[in-house]
């Protein structure tokens, strides 16, 4: 018979302590419903989030996304966070740098009304826009752009009847992009130029398959392929002239 690994328990026994039934937080653990999803919440660098079913869960990878990208700007005063989720890059680089003026998007409704639960639980401001990549952006950002970051949808439809049962049950916009997976990534790479000031930076999360690809795919800009911390290829980093 299945059971949960020990230190999952202790989390579940964490959760219990609020009232609720143990036994009943293992079976939906055991039926693949995520961790983090019972538990209500997920820490992202400095930052504990509301997560549940309406986004997807913040990872390891997007953590070093959030670091590469916050040392690779000084003080920036304009940041764009394309397909955020639950908002945890873009509140992480509020954080991280409270001066700048942080704009936000998602195409999924539900996920921004999770992004804006988490401005309100984290008190940090930002812009929240409802749509497809840029769509929702002022047009007076066009060339102001210090740093756009991107943790999109880079799944494939055939890789995604692979994932695992936990995985799959997180929003499928959130991580099928289309047929070959990289559909959301080229329409964040054919405009990012227009966005960025001279020397900005875009940093976007890729599926370990997709480097080359994915950097052909960022018109008028330096790029170079990112590793994660086990070494498969999970970034693509470019710079404007």
């Amino acid at each position: 018979m299945a059971s949960v690994p020990e230190h999952e328990m202790r989390r579940l026994e964490a959760v219990a302590q609020n009232g609720l039934s143990l036994e009943a937080l293992v079976e939906r653990r055991l039926s693949g419903e995520p961790l983090q999803y019972i538990e209500g919440t997920a820490a992202f660098g400095p930052l504990e989030l509301i997560v549940d079913d309406r986004v997807l869960i913040p990872r390891p990878e997007t953590e070093t996304l959030f670091e590469i990208s916050s040392r690779m700007v000084r003080l920036p005063e304009v940041i764009i966070d394309l397909c955020t989720g639950s908002g945890n890059l873009a509140l992480a680089l509020k954080n991280r740098f409270p001066g700048a003026s942080v704009f936000a998007t998602d195409i999924s409704p539900d996920a921004i009304a999770v992004a804006t639960e988490n401005m309100a639980r984290t008190g940090l401001r930002i812009y929240l826009g409802e749509g497809d990549v840029y769509d929702p952006l002022p047009a007076s950002l066009l060339g102001q752009a210090d740093l756009i970051v991107a943790n999109p949808p880079y799944v494939s439809e055939k890789e995604y009847e692979s994932l695992p049962e936990d995985v799959r049950r997180e929003p499928h916009v959130a991580l099928v992009s289309g047929r070959t997976g990289l559909e959301v990534i080229e329409k964040i790479g054919a405009s990012a130029v227009e966005w960025l000031r001279p020397g900005g930076v875009v940093v976007c999360e890729i599926g370990e398959n997709q480097g080359v690809a994915a950097a052909s795919s960022f018109s008028g800009l330096a790029m170079v392929v990112r590793t994660d911390l086990s070494g498969r290829d999970r970034f693509v980093v470019g710079v404007k002239p």
